[in-house]
């Protein structure tokens, strides 16, 4: 296939193939009437709306419990605030842990250890998600709950995780932030749990810059949360009705902006379309690299669930992996690694600073409350071997809505062309 770029040949691509945001690259004139109606209205504050005139954010949530089917859906101000709502909703607190995959988004640790609660670490499989053979593992007397996250798109073994959960009499909640619009066996990704989790920040699909959603059948579960995301909760009307539960305490300000609120209703519309084309392009790839000796591609447990957003092939080692992305790139086709230590990305465990210092105020770190009578005393940067090692030998690329099927066609070429010269 001709010299690689690397080594003086010429690239498949003379420009690089990148991607960027997705929903904030599309913003436009509707996005603008959505803000504007809601200054005009001079409402900002999501409890004047009205009966009549519901507020954006009770709109939002009208919408995704429409999407989803579930009985309830919490507009929050960010993914982490959901978690931990729906933390507080569950009731998992001091002296429960709750098990995490080793890689998610350093949020999915913060919101535990904001909740009171001790995150367990799990390895991950060759889905890249949390592998459900490590839950078992990890389970003891004081597990609470189990946190599954999709990642960069791709469903978990969610069947197998609730399954898990329910013979072990845990909670589930699902970390959807990264899959929003995915599905698994045909259901929606983050109504399998007992509360999903959502995230609509800048990287999101769908953004408002940041912005959450909890979404429950459960009244309890729901309850609490609502009180947790918003201490003064008992003071609005609630537009459904219901009684507060006895047991509730008062919480914090999670509490959604109309104007964020009102961005991402103005995008939620574009959310199918922009899966339909990122599962295009993806196939696209994916059918031309399928049979390439020495790619192992990424186990997808749905790929018709997949959202599309990433495709990672794994590559029989470290330094290979290391090797055929700095090639790849030097074709025209972004791509990296996804563990070299090269930058402290944020997703993988040991690069979560309050977690492998030990917590230096000891009085913030969980497992020393007085309600805590398990075993864990802190965390390794090792702890987690074949996160690290999947990781470590992952190459991944980024899908983007701007990309053509030509563009897709000159992946192809180029990764069929570095795999012949270093596999």
């Amino acid at each position: 296939m001709g010299k690689l770029a690397i080594d003086g040949g010429k690239p498949v691509r003379e420009q690089k193939l990148r991607s960027g945001f997705h929903g904030s690259e599309l913003i436009d004139e509707k996005e603008q009437e959505a803000v504007l109606n809601v200054l005009c209205k001079k409402r900002l504050f999501r409890f004047l709306g009205t009966k009549e005139q519901p507020s954006e954010a009770e709109s939002l949530e009208q919408w995704y419990c429409q999407r989803l089917g579930t009985k309830y859906a919490l507009a929050v101000n960010g993914g982490t605030s959901a978690l931990i709502a729906a933390l507080y909703g569950i009731d998992a607190g001091p002296g429960d842990e709750v098990i995490i995959p080793a890689y998610t988004y350093i949020a999915t640790a913060a919101a535990v250890i904001a909740a009171g609660a001790v995150p367990v670490l799990a390895e991950i499989d060759e889905s890249l998600n949390i592998d459900p053979a490590d839950i078992e593992r990890k389970i003891t007397p004081h597990t609470k709950a189990v946190i599954p996250v999709h990642m960069r798109g791709v469903p978990a073994q969610i069947d197998r995780v609730t399954t898990i959960a329910q013979a072990h009499g845990l909670s589930v909640v699902e970390d959807v932030a990264q899959s929003n619009g995915g599905t698994f066996a045909g259901q929606a990704l983050g109504t399998f749990g007992d509360v999903g989790c959502y995230s609509f920040q800048q990287y999101k699909i769908i953004t408002a810059g940041e912005g959450g959603l909890v979404v429950t059948d459960n009244d309890r579960f729901y309850l609490r949360a609502r009180m947790q995301h918003d201490c003064a909760m008992r003071f609005w009307k609630d537009a459904k009705g219901q009684e507060e539960h006895p047991d509730l305490v008062s919480g914090e300000n999670y509490r959604i902006s109309e104007l964020a609120a009102a961005l991402v209703l103005a995008q939620c519309d574009r959310l199918d379309p922009l899966l339909e084309h990122f599962r295009s392009i993806k196939s696209r790839i994916i059918a031309g690299i399928s049979n390439i000796d020495g790619i192992e591609l990424q186990h997808v447990p749905d790929p018709r669930g997949d959202c599309g957003i990433s495709l990672c092939m794994l590559l029989p080692d470290a330094e290979i992996s290391r090797r055929f992305a700095a090639a790849l790139n030097a074709e025209g086709i972004g791509c990296g690694t996804i563990f070299d230590n090269s930058i402290p990305d944020r997703h993988i465990y040991r690069n979560w600073p309050f977690m492998m210092s030990g917590l230096a105020d000891e009085r913030r770190a969980p497992w020393k409350n007085p309600f805590y009578k398990g075993d864990i005393q802190g965390y390794s940067p090792t702890e987690c071997p074949r996160t690290l090692e999947l990781l470590g030998r992952t190459v991944m690329m980024l899908m983007d809505q701007t990309y053509s099927e030509q563009d897709a066609d000159q992946a192809i070429e180029a990764v069929n062309k570095v795999a012949t010269a270093l596999l």
